[in-house]
């Protein structure tokens, strides 16, 4: 009778689900396990449970309150995560900065400098038309001298993104010299892969390619391994470079480097960054804004007015970082301020060194007493640094 009783109930419960996990549609399919469970046992309340089916009810229970609690838990996370996105939104966007930017900005001779800066950045991406357009709007002057750097360079590097080296090699050349004086390897590079391109075309192309070698004469004794590595693969042209030691030479990565290094290359040849100065000034823009933020709001909340004059400094020293350091700067241990090409750093005799103004209120009948050693001498006899 027991076993029997037994194997009765037991088809009656419901057959246990590995725990749900939150996403779509797991609530619903909880809902429907639960109802199951609820009537399964509704009609097992005047049913004698066997010691098996008890150890059955006994684990499903578990499996249903793991399950709960695990919802309950995502769930918590999911909020807890979704309640921080408004105020992330409120504590990044402020679209108040009218304080933070200054209003001589927008007057027509600065403004003008903005316009130029956006231009060349235009240029510089090669969005020819967008530039145009935009000289066309402003009625902003552009010289041709100014756009044709511009123009060669965006060509080449289309040529390049094609992977024809006809044009780069051509401008190389041209240019050898100038490169030359740079350590620049762009021309040795060129020839690289134009050697490279002849030896991926197979058997056919090996006596041009051995011909074609001799441009590496002028580079050997700078490029030497890389060039007995190419004579090296010469070996395998017949039995195809893709099953070589040398299947790295056909690397399409090779074609990414050469167009990086044009790029820095003719830029530093041309007097250019590679960067162009409006996505620097963004980058740094970006940095920078959060901190003018706060200061702006101390200084709107103590009432400091007149700390921040919105001129060619900054209340405060702001790091952005490696990437934007370009030139060295010197700031007066006196008067704890930036020098400026009108109060340039001057070196004393001892050594010392000090802004001008500085140097000007340190005079004393004529004579200066250095701040740092009890060396007296003539304000004259300073002399100006440049960084």
């Amino acid at each position: 009778m027991r076993g029997e009783g037994a194997g009765q109930s037991a088809a009656e419960v419901p057959v246990l689900r590995p725990p749900l996990r939150a996403g779509p549609g797991g609530a619903a399919r909880l809902r429907h396990i639960l109802i199951d469970v609820l009537i399964s046992l509704t009609s097992l309340q005047r049913t004698p449970l066997s010691a098996t089916l008890s150890l059955v009810m006994s684990q499903c229970c578990k499996k249903i309150k793991d399950t709960v609690q695990n919802l309950a838990s995502d769930h918590k996370d999911i909020h807890s995560s979704i309640s921080r996105v408004g105020k992330a939104i409120d504590r990044n966007f402020d679209a108040d900065l009218c304080g933070i930017v200054p209003a001589v900005v927008w007057e027509s001779q600065e403004k003008q400098i903005l316009v130029m800066a956006i231009i060349e950045h235009l240029y510089q991406q090669g969005m020819l038309g967008v530039a145009e357009e935009l000289c066309q709007e402003s009625i902003a002057n552009v010289d041709v001298d100014f756009k044709k750097p511009f123009l060669e360079l965006n060509s080449i590097l289309e040529a390049l993104h094609k992977q024809e080296l006809e044009p780069a090699l051509s401008w190389a050349i041209f240019h050898r010299q100038q490169l030359a004086e740079l350590n620049s390897s762009l021309e040795f590079r060129l020839h690289r892969l134009h050697f490279i391109r002849l030896l991926a075309s197979g058997p056919g192309k090996e006596l041009e390619a051995l011909s074609y070698a001799r441009h590496f004469q002028p580079f050997a004794h700078l490029h030497q391994q890389e060039i007995q590595v190419m004579m090296g693969s010469l070996v395998y042209l017949r039995l195809g470079l893709r099953n070589s030691p040398y299947k790295h030479l056909l690397d399409d990565s090779h074609w990414t480097d050469i167009c990086e290094t044009f790029t820095r290359d003719a830029c530093a040849l041309l007097g250019l960054s590679v960067e162009s100065p409006l996505s620097v000034s963004f980058a740094a823009g970006c940095v920078a804004l959060p901190v003018l933020m706060n200061i702006k709001a101390v200084i709107e909340q103590r009432q400091c007015t007149g700390v921040w004059s919105h001129k060619d400094e900054l209340p405060i020293e702001i790091e952005l970082g490696m990437k934007c350091w370009y030139h060295s700067v010197f700031a007066c241990p006196i008067l704890r301020q930036q020098t400026t090409d009108s109060n340039p750093p001057i070196k004393l005799i001892c050594g010392h060194v000090i802004s001008r103004d500085a140097l000007n209120k340190l005079i004393n009948g004529g004579k200066l007493k250095c701040p740092y050693c009890p060396m007296e001498q003539n304000p004259a006899d300073g002399k100006r640094l440049i960084f």
